[in-house]
């Protein structure tokens, strides 16, 4: 009796030596983690079928079906959840407006910080997207704010050389890295929070400026 009590311990002290070793296991296994660079200029190809997949058919000439680098971004930046921070020097493209548009339909918190001169000039979507409820802030120092990145759900970070341009996407020769790894998304995370801080109108007002008047200009247009 006593030997049939040993072994039955023993074989409960090996199950659950074998549990706590594939939990180990486990646990230092790497997981899964998003790496991805697309190079452009993109191919131009239809883009319906991503913002309507329910869509069965499409009437434009452009090829249809296609995997491009331009499309494989409007995929990242939709799948967006919960919040899409972007911090971006020109931004003209439409698609990328209208996928911009279409998360914050879907309650995505959205925030842009973009450059005060490039905001407005013809063609410009800042516009469309701060009519649309959009809140977005521009860099009130005198230099360019020629950063083109994005934060999407404070996990995934897309950056590069790309502006939200037709031009770069169609006719430029352009790199994107888009990553998980958290070491490399954090200082980008911080560092949109101490610009967006930087960037608020209200300080701007209260910084005590010589020239109030272009301060009140500046907030009306782009706070």
């Amino acid at each position: 009796m006593w030997t049939v009590k040993v072994v039955g311990l023993g074989l409960v002290a090996l199950s659950l030596s074998l549990e706590v070793l594939v939990w180990v296991v486990r646990r230092r296994r790497p997981k899964n983690i998003l790496n991805e660079v697309l190079f452009f200029p993109s191919e131009i190809t239809c883009t319906e079928a991503i913002f309507t997949p329910s869509l069965h058919s499409c009437l434009c000439t452009l090829p249809h079906g296609v995997e491009t680098s331009f499309s494989r971004l409007l995929c990242h930046i939709l799948s967006t959840s919960s919040s899409l921070d972007l911090c971006v020097f020109a931004f003209s493209n439409m698609d990328l407006c209208r996928a911009v548009l279409a998360l914050h339909n879907r309650g995505v918190v959205v925030r842009i910080l973009t450059d005060k001169d490039y905001a407005a000039i013809t063609g410009s979507q800042i516009g469309v997207l701060r009519k649309a409820g959009i809140c977005v802030r521009c860099g009130v120092k005198t230099v360019y704010m020629h950063h083109k990145f994005v934060v999407i759900d404070g996990r995934l970070l897309i950056n590069g050389s790309l502006n939200w341009t037709v031009t770069a996407v169609q006719s430029n020769m352009e790199n994107v890295l888009i990553t998980e790894v958290p070491k490399l998304v954090q200082p980008f995370i911080k560092e949109f929070h101490r610009l967006w801080e930087q960037s608020d109108p209200s300080a701007y007002l209260r910084s005590g400026d010589q020239n109030p008047a272009q301060n009140r200009n500046d907030v009306a247009l782009f706070s």
